[in-house]
Order: C-alpha cells, then sequence, then structure tokens
C-alpha cells in the first residue's frame, strides 16, 4: 500500500528510506505488510492526525521477532491496536510502527474459569466469548473501548474493575524479540498506568473469571454496561473513549473538593461541556469526551484538550491528566 508523502526530518538518521535500507536484508524474508509514509491517523477512532513514516503489521509472533531483529535499537518504534485512545499528531510519527495482525484476535477459554486473549481482541469481543463460556467477572470489558493490548498498557477498566483485578499473566515481547511473562506486579499497575517498558509489545494475555456462570445472566450484565454507555456517553461520535483520568483522592482533598469528585465534573464547572476548537469538541453528553465533529485535525483535539486542562487548572487547581496518548510530530 501507499500514501502521500510525508515530510520527514532531514537531520535524523532513521528517515522512511532509511529505515528500508537498514531493514532490505530481511524483507523477502518477512511475511507481513510494510509501507512507508502510510496514513494512521485516519485510521484511529477520532479519525484525524498524520502518516507513519514505516508501518509493518506481522503475519505472527516469529514475523514480529525477525522483523525486530533487523531493526537498530535506537530508532522509534511505536506500538498500536485499533488506535482507539490515540491522537496522532498532523505530522505523523517517526521511525517504525508497529500493528499486530489477525494472528493476535485469538479468544479462547482454556479452563477453570480462564480466558486467553491475543493482543487485538476487541476488549468487548473477550467478554463476549467468556460469556459464552460461561465465564463471569469479565463482563465489565464490554464497556471499554480499544483492544486488550491497550487495555493491558493502561491498566483500563470501568464499573468498579480494572484489568490488573482479573488479570493473571500478560506475555510481551522485547525490542530484542525476546518473550516476557509478565505478572500484574511486575507491571506495576495502577490506576490507568503500568510500569512495564513503553518498547514491549503485548502478544496475548490470560484473565481469571469464575467458572459456571448462567450465559444469559451475564449477557444481561453485559446488556446493562451497554446500556448506561449508550445513555451517557457519545459512543456512536468519533471519540477516543475518556479524556483525562479522574485525580487522585490526594489531589481533591488538597483543591477543598468534596470526597469522589469526578473528572467530568471539574470540566463541566470549568465551563467545558460542549468547548469547542476547530472541529474538535468536548462532547456535550459526557464532557470528558472529546469527538471530532467531522474535519478535526490532530492539532484541533490537543489543542482543545490543552484549553480544557488550562480552565480546569484556573478553576479548581487541578491539573488534569491525559488518558488519551498523543504522539507523533506537530506540524511547524
Amino acid at each position: 500500500m501507499s500514501a502521500s508523502p510525508l515530510k520527514t526530518d532531514t537531520q535524523t538518521p532513521y528517515s522512511s528510506d532509511a529505515l528500508m535500507a537498514i531493514l532490505a536484508p530481511v524483507l523477502s524474508q518477512l511475511r507481513g505488510r510494510i509501507a512507508q509514509n502510510a496514513p494512521l491517523g485516519a485510521t484511529g477512532w477520532l479519525r484525524a492526525g498524520g502518516a507513519a513514516d514505516v508501518l509493518f503489521k506481522p503475519v505472527d509472533q516469529e514475523d514480529l521477532a525477525l522483523f525486530l531483529s533487523a531493526l537498530p535499537p535506537d530508532a522509534p518504534l511505536n506500538i498500536f491496536g485499533v488506535l482507539s485512545n490515540t491522537i496522532v499528531r498532523d505530522g505523523g510519527l517517526r521511525g517504525v510502527t508497529i500493528k499486530l495482525g489477525k494472528a493476535f484476535t485469538q479468544v479462547e477459554d482454556i479452563g477453570d474459569g480462564q480466558m486467553k486473549a491475543g493482543a487485538m481482541v476487541l476488549d468487548g469481543t473477550l467478554a463476549m466469548a467468556a460469556s459464552r463460556a460461561g465465564v463471569s467477572g469479565l463482563e465489565f470489558f464490554s464497556g471499554i473501548p480499544g483492544t486488550i493490548g491497550g487495555a493491558l498498557r493502561m491498566n483500563a477498566g470501568c464499573y468498579g474493575t480494572e484489568t490488573k483485578d482479573v488479570l493473571v499473566q500478560a506475555t510481551a515481547m522485547d525490542r530484542g524479540g525476546a518473550l516476557h511473562v509478565l505478572t500484574p506486579a511486575q507491571m506495576g499497575m495502577r490506576y490507568r498506568h503500568t510500569d512495564t517498558p513503553a518498547d514491549y509489545i503485548f502478544l496475548d494475555a490470560i484473565f481469571q473469571g469464575t467458572q459456571g456462570g448462567d450465559p444469559e445472566s451475564i449477557r444481561a450484565f453485559m446488556d446493562e454496561i451497554k446500556q448506561k454507555r449508550q445513555d451517557s456517553q457519545p459512543i456512536r461520535e468519533k471519540t477516543g473513549g475518556s479524556t483525562f483520568a479522574n485525580p487522585e483522592t490526594s489531589e481533591i482533598a488538597a483543591a477543598g473538593l468534596p470526597e469522589g469528585t469526578k473528572v467530568w465534573q471539574l470540566i463541566d464547572k470549568a465551563g467545558c461541556r460542549g468547548l469547542q476548537i476547530g472541529g474538535a469538541q468536548m462532547s456535550e453528553k459526557h464532557c470528558n469526551f472529546m469527538i471530532n465533529t467531522g474535519n478535526a485535525s490532530g492539532a484541533d483535539l490537543e489543542n482543545l484538550g490543552e484549553e480544557v486542562r488550562k480552565r480546569v487548572y484556573e478553576r479548581s487547581g487541578i491539573t488534569l491528566r491525559w488518558e488519551v496518548r498523543r504522539v507523533g510530530e506537530h506540524i511547524s
């Protein structure tokens, strides 16, 4: 596949052409798809942003390891799933971007209430597979946008349960091609964060549910979660889920705010519900959701988020932490 040219910093030794030259010895052995200047932002859920210098979609684990073996250890490396909670800046991404393919979309019941899912399995797909297997306790995944890889990376959660609460272990590959089996403790999982090295590529994970649940009851709970999302969130818009993380209890106390104050309340009180910059808008329905109204650029989205952070700080003294990732280069 091809795309329109992307302006690349001539100072870097790893322009797209330079990277392709470095990878030349293994290109004929790679089975996955590789492309230069590949559209990236337009494929994400926010539908905005630039292209990737080099985009590789490995066929399987062995293909990924071969690719990494040829990649210089200091070349920029980006890993994405379906870009559900990511703003890609308009100047695109330098270096190599890896997007896992079909081989990483498998999910299976491995017994004793455990489900194994590839990193590209949609969170909702895992929840549905668990319901069919009569495994309860994983229903909350049906309320999380994105993939299992993303859920592992940010310890995603909703409705009182986080990924760390049900994770048994995750398998990741480092950029040298070595495999690592990690427990939640080793990953340092906490609210919307893990300490796993940024260049580790999650391949799959095992989750612990409870065997013997009634599939109909499980699906009823999932339907309840779905209805709550439809009633309270702009899920039919071009959005990336929650934009900012809830403040820590200590931050709320230091600001003299009521215990349990949520981020959407801070945004609302700062007058940011419906706030718009260019084609980017904070949703009227749920003001912690940023939406692309149709023609937003990556800059529109990021600038809107920063304006919200500014106004909330001026109003409450709390500095909001981005939950949506911002990656790539600005256009100068």
